[in-house]
């Protein structure tokens, strides 16, 4: 059933395809370079949408990822050949993002997704079955259940797997016949699914996760892997944070002022001197927590500020807004974590001047 022009204003997130169908559609419009097979967009269209740029009658298109084009070129080439994508980096290094992106400009359709966890069974990779028909009729095509997997190789579309390295070692292996041949065997009926042209796979990874599963060396071999850095530079980091935390707080409703740029380069600062081990002017080294402190946590962190901001301030982001959620994503290991913190604190926080109303709302905390 269709949804309603309402109900997709009001989603909390919608797909990527929806949220971005005006720039989908005029990109589709002006796009006169070759496309593949089964491909909405060439790939020099699908690069722009990711990377953003202006067209040729003047429609800007805004970027989707902050980061090094070379990388997303990589992407999208290899999205055109048969080998697979793998997306690998610490979390919040954007490659879910990423791939519902790439998925929504290649196949208009970024639903086609396995969500992998520990507990995932080879059924949410290959197929299923409608156990009621199955008994009533035994096995058929009509008592199959595809899974997103086997949905995307019929109708040559983009499937993706979001933290395969989650998922246990015997169900990942079920992924090497689909990706080495472009077949799915379907044994009990004796028919097989054959990937259409523009069918292909994009996974995600991240390998400093607990529990993670590491690929066998046949799967590895099957993907061409993109390392997905952090943000190189503070202003690049500010920037991500400051246009995701934008869209987030317009589908809150959150008020327009709510998060002032100083508030976020204060945060991505902290963060980033954690992380690396030493302030951004180079002259102090300071330790690092067990957290990631990424940059997917720099928007959570500030989200959460904002609604403290809008529903019990004046509704504008301010250092005590703040100091209980950086507290909360720093402070994950509260033997190891709060000794590291207190003293980054006392040794950085305190001997910025600027920083004052910061340190306060921290020690008002503790």
């Amino acid at each position: 059933m269709a949804k309603s022009k309402k109900n997709q204003s009001s989603s909390l997130r919608p797909h990527a395809e929806e949220a971005y169908a005006a720039e989908l559609k005029v990109l589709a419009k002006n796009d006169d370079r070759p496309r593949p097979t089964n491909w909405n967009l060439s790939p020099w269209a699908v690069l722009t949408y990711l990377m953003g740029g202006k067209l040729d009658d003047g429609t800007a298109i805004e970027p989707k990822y902050y980061g090094s084009r070379r990388l997303m070129e990589v992407a999208v080439a290899t999205l055109a050949t048969d080998r697979a994508l793998m997306l690998i980096g610490i979390p919040g290094t954007a490659k879910t993002w990423v791939s519902e992106h790439l998925a929504a400009a290649i196949s208009g359709d970024s639903k086609l997704l396995v969500q992998g966890t520990a507990g995932l069974s080879e059924e949410a990779m290959r197929y299923g079955w409608n156990y009621a028909r199955l008994i009533a009729e035994g096995p058929s095509e009509k008592a199959l259940v595809p899974s997103p997997i086997m949905t995307a190789m019929k109708d040559g579309k983009i499937a993706r797997i979001e933290e395969l390295t989650r998922v246990p070692s015997e169900v990942q292996d079920t992924l090497i016949t689909i990706l080495s041949e472009k077949i799915l065997p379907v044994a009990e009926i004796g028919i097989e699914v054959q990937g259409q042209r523009g069918f292909n796979v994009i996974a995600t990874a991240n390998d400093r996760d607990r529990g993670v599963n590491e690929l066998s060396s046949a799967l590895r071999r099957r993907f061409n892997t993109v390392v997905m850095p952090l943000p190189a530079t503070l202003e690049e980091e500010v920037n991500i944070v400051k246009t995701r935390v934008s869209k987030i707080g317009e589908r809150l409703e959150f008020p327009a002022t709510a998060a002032p740029v100083k508030e976020i380069q204060r945060l991505v600062t902290i963060f980033r001197e954690l992380r690396s081990g030493k302030t951004e002017d180079g002259r102090m080294k300071v330790k690092s927590p067990s957290s990631t402190l990424s940059t997917a946590e720099a928007i959570s962190v500030i989200n959460s500020g904002q609604s403290l901001a809008a529903h019990f301030g004046d509704g504008t982001l301010k250092a005590g807004d703040l100091a209980a959620g950086i507290m909360g994503a720093i402070v994950k290991d509260p033997a190891q974590d709060q000794l590291i913190w207190q003293e980054y604190l006392e040794t950085v926080v305190k001997d910025r001047k600027e920083w004052k109303d910061l340190y306060r709302a921290f020690m008002d905390l503790n």
